[in-house]
């Protein structure tokens, strides 16, 4: 029964710091993400806006303002102008592409040109990192004097997702990492530090610490690891007295429960365990704890 609940609070304990860890995993993500974003958008505004400028320069307009860029959907920016301009689609691809092809995420994009008062589409093209896809039409065509927008579109960010799930992957892996090395710790406290290779004779009886096992008249039983806990501190000191506070103690304080029935319960079944051989018996000690009676000399050994 407590070897139960110990399992269940390990299995609560494992689950929790797993939920911790993935919450601490998708906070981490998030944040990368909002940051790249907020630069990223930062970035591109500053450089639409270079592009703006170098349109009103090449159509011989240097008083002229820029209005302020605007996000008019995800990844997509528009550039207008104060005044009317004309515009060459040569000099337009070409400016695009001399701010925007050597940006990181920004180098697959479609710019389209709007008339202002119908919103018709007058020019386009795309442009891709692998240059065989771009696509451009008409140029060499200078376009009449009128108001002009420009949108640009910018193919949706694979990289940045490819990135966060290399964030997850990793911190999966040191979640994963981090229980395998709880569990040797927690593996290596099962036993004593220094006894957990000895296999002791009590009479008919072998008990095989290491593998939590009693071989009597050939005929092997399993112990669980509290049992196995329990009876070591008992063969490590045949027929001398064991305080029920010390066996309460060592077994499990560290496990930060205590219950008295559950001691009582381990003694037992562990009697049931060692009945096969007369000479083996586990006595109560009234007012003072138990011991382990062993008719013969014990003997060690270590393997």
């Amino acid at each position: 029964m407590h070897d139960s609940r110990n399992f269940l609070s390990g299995k609560r304990n494992y689950l929790f710091g797993s939920i911790l860890l993935l919450f601490i995993a998708v906070i981490c993500v998030a944040f990368v993400t909002v940051d790249k974003d907020d630069y990223t958008i930062s970035r591109r505004v500053v450089l639409l806006r270079r592009i703006g400028h170098e349109i009103l320069l090449q159509s011989g307009d240097s008083t002229s303002r820029v209005l302020p860029i605007k996000k008019i959907a995800e990844n997509e920016y528009q550039i207008s102008f104060e005044n009317e301009l004309t515009f060459l689609p040569d000099s337009l691809m070409s400016s695009t592409q001399r701010f925007l092809d050597n940006v990181p995420l920004s180098n697959n994009y479609i710019v389209n040109v709007l008339n202002c008062d119908n919103s018709s589409i007058i020019y386009g093209y795309a442009i891709s990192k692998n240059k065989k896809d771009d696509i451009v039409t008409c140029i060499g065509r200078r376009q009449p004097k009128a108001c002009y927008r420009i949108n640009i579109k910018f193919k949706p960010n694979g990289i940045t997702i490819e990135e966060n799930g290399y964030v997850l992957v990793s911190l999966s892996f040191l979640a994963f990492v981090g229980f395998i090395f709880w569990r040797s710790i927690t593996s290596r406290k099962t036993l004593p530090d220094g006894q957990q290779t000895n296999m002791f004779a009590l009479d008919s009886v072998l008990f095989d610490a290491k593998n939590r096992k009693l071989i009597i008249d050939g005929k092997t039983t399993d112990l669980t690891g509290t049992e196995t806990r329990v009876l070591l501190m008992f063969a490590s000191s045949p027929n001398e007295i064991i305080a029920r506070s010390r066996l309460q103690k060592e077994i499990w304080e560290d496990e930060g429960v205590i219950v008295g029935r559950s001691l009582d319960m381990f003694i037992s079944k562990l009697r049931k365990k060692l009945e096969l051989d007369p000479n083996i018996k586990i006595v109560v000690i009234r007012g003072k704890g138990y011991r382990l009676e062993v008719n013969t000399r014990e003997n060690t050994w270590n393997t």
